[in-house]
């Protein structure tokens, strides 16, 4: 487990240094994939589905999904045939479908690299599915974390201090947009700035966190603004998060 103060290699400047970025719900819009996935792993289990179970899973990782799955199902079935039967499923749609990069995503990535910030991606899905994600998506991450690369997923903040310790920067001078109320927990428990963009599981406000409707309400500029109001590390401002 790398710790916040590991992860900061260098002295903080006071500026925002690095953007990371979740995948599902924030990226790529591949939350109805994931409830096709789990539909049809659930009627192999001979049980059924709704979109509750699935609000119960966003940001979760692949061990408590499939734990999840086999708890609620009643047919009994390995654990690792479960996960394959879900990666596989999920593989075939980005495989077959068109990617649902999510509105101002690529334009968002690019933005953050042009203004000279360091960025990367951290995700609980597996390599297998970030890999296919990342080849449909278009701008290049030079720096992933999955869930292949870490001992606890979300909301344990390990990927995000991972991603960090990776790039080199300070964690809390880092913005993590995260979908998930398990992401923007993972966010703050490493002491970054969470920008929160719910997607199917509301997020609540604080006032030291940033919630916008959509990634096209931000940019590079939109992001170095709030992490100047509302740097971690300081005491908390009177008021509600910021919300668009």
């Amino acid at each position: 487990m790398i710790s916040a103060s590991e992860a900061a290699t260098g002295q903080s400047s006071g500026e925002l240094q690095a953007v990371l970025f979740d995948m599902d719900g924030v990226l790529v819009n591949s939350e109805p994939l994931w409830f096709e996935a789990e539909r049809e792993v659930m009627a192999r289990l001979h049980g059924s589905w709704a979109e509750g179970d699935q609000h119960a899973l966003v940001g979760g990782s692949m061990a408590v999904t499939v734990a999840y799955l086999l708890d609620k199902g009643t047919r009994p079935a390995d654990p690792d045939v479960v996960e394959r039967w879900l990666v596989d499923l999920m593989l075939g749609m980005l495989a077959t479908r068109p990617l649902p990069v999510m509105a101002g995503a690529r334009e968002l990535v690019a933005g953050v690299a042009r203004a000279g910030l360091a960025y990367a991606l951290v995700t609980s899905s597996e390599r297998e599915i970030m890999d296919a994600v990342l080849a449909g998506f278009g701008p290049a991450f030079g720096v992933t974390v999955c869930a292949d690369d870490v001992a606890r997923c979300k909301p344990d903040p390990e990927g995000y201090l991972l991603a960090a310790a990776k790039l080199a920067v300070d964690p809390r001078r880092c913005v993590v947009i995260e979908d998930s109320p398990n992401g923007v927990a993972a966010a703050e428990a490493a002491g970054c700035l969470a920008v929160a963009v719910p997607g199917v599981v509301p997020i609540p406000a604080t006032p030291r966190r940033v919630i916008v409707g959509s990634l096209t309400d931000l940019s590079a500029a939109r992001l170095q603004a709030d992490f100047a109001r509302l740097r971690p590390g300081e005491d908390p401002v009177a008021g509600t998060a910021t919300q668009s």
